[in-house]
Order: C-alpha cells, then sequence, then structure tokens
C-alpha cells in the first residue's frame, strides 16, 4: 500500500462524508435562518424555539433520504472490501 493509495482512499472518504452530510446541514441551515427571521419581526428571543423544527427537518430529511445515505456508505465499504486483496499485494 502506498502513500497515494492512502491518501486515495482517505478523499474519498472526506468527500463521502461531505456528499452524506450536506442535506442535512443545508434543512438544519435553512430553517435556523428562516426560524431567525421570524423570531427577529416578532422580537421573540427564545433559543429554546429553533430546536423543534430543525429535529423535524432532520428526522425528514433522514427519512427520505436515509435509503440513499446508507446506499451511498455501503457501496463505499464494500468497494474498501474489494480494494484489500490489491492493497495487500502492494
Amino acid at each position: 500500500m502506498t502513500d497515494g493509495t492512502v491518501v486515495e482512499i482517505a478523499v474519498q472518504a472526506i468527500l463521502l462524508t461531505t456528499k452524506l452530510a450536506a442535506p442535512i446541514l443545508l434543512v438544519t441551515l435553512g430553517i435556523g435562518v428562516g426560524i431567525g427571521l421570524i423570531q427577529s419581526a416578532t422580537q421573540v428571543q427564545e433559543q429554546t424555539l429553533t430546536f423543534v423544527p430543525k429535529l423535524a427537518g432532520v428526522a425528514l430529511v433522514i427519512l427520505l433520504g436515509g435509503h440513499w445515505m446508507i446506499a451511498e456508505f455501503t457501496g463505499f465499504t464494500n468497494n474498501l472490501f474489494d480494494q484489500i486483496p490489491s492493497l495487500i499485494r502492494t
């Protein structure tokens, strides 16, 4: 196993992590900005008001995209296991 192979696997892992985390982070960001705008317009500055909508948004994203996320992660893992014989030889 060469240094280049290790770096390539690490880059693939980082890209996969980014791809899987992006939908959840974008939904929580959007909900947070929306609730923040509503709070600033109504002058209700309660910090706990954003928790439930964000939790519901994350649950919805996982419900809708969870199958895709698991498939991507499983594909990456299977690819890694398939590469083991070639990694040991080098």
